[in-house]
């Protein structure tokens, strides 16, 4: 698994166009799925940044997703399709807890809302990115360029 660093580094391409659509409103969004105990995906809306190179989420304590997350880790993280633009941006991977007050103080810092004291921070680390490209709705399939940590 990589760090979002370490992916920028191996595939800046696929990194720099992954991040510009994951902020494309200005703050950093997407759906976020997890497995739910019997396997099956959940999705959620969350906001997640980009932060001293690496990719964080905070989610609510009592949330399904942190529920999930605890018990299973893996995630996929899926930037918002707008139809103007239909790029795809999908990252993989397993979340990790960060229990470190002072790395959440610093992540919480520019976040785009303010976050509650009982929102754990979650680092996701990347095993697997996808880039699908399409100059317009009308093209198709999309250019899939894709890279894993593996």
């Amino acid at each position: 698994m990589a760090t979002w660093t370490d992916f920028e580094v191996d595939a800046p391409d696929i990194a720099g166009k992954g991040r510009a659509l994951l902020y494309r409103t200005g703050a950093g969004e997407g759906l976020f799925i997890t497995i739910r105990g019997d396997g099956l995906p959940r999705a959620h809306p969350v906001n997640v940044g980009v932060v001293d190179g690496h990719l964080y989420t905070f989610v609510q304590a009592k949330s399904a997703k942190r529920r999930d997350l605890e018990e299973d880790g893996r995630y996929a993280l899926h930037a918002h399709v707008i139809p103007d633009v239909p790029h795809e941006f999908l990252l993989r991977g397993h979340a990790r807890l960060i229990e470190d007050p002072d790395m959440r103080l610093m992540v919480a810092f520019d976040w785009a809302f303010t976050v509650s004291d009982d929102y754990p921070l979650y680092e996701l680390m990347i095993t697997t990115a996808l880039l699908g490209e399409r100059p317009t709705a009308d093209d198709w399939p999309p250019i899939y360029t894709s890279w894993t940590s593996e």
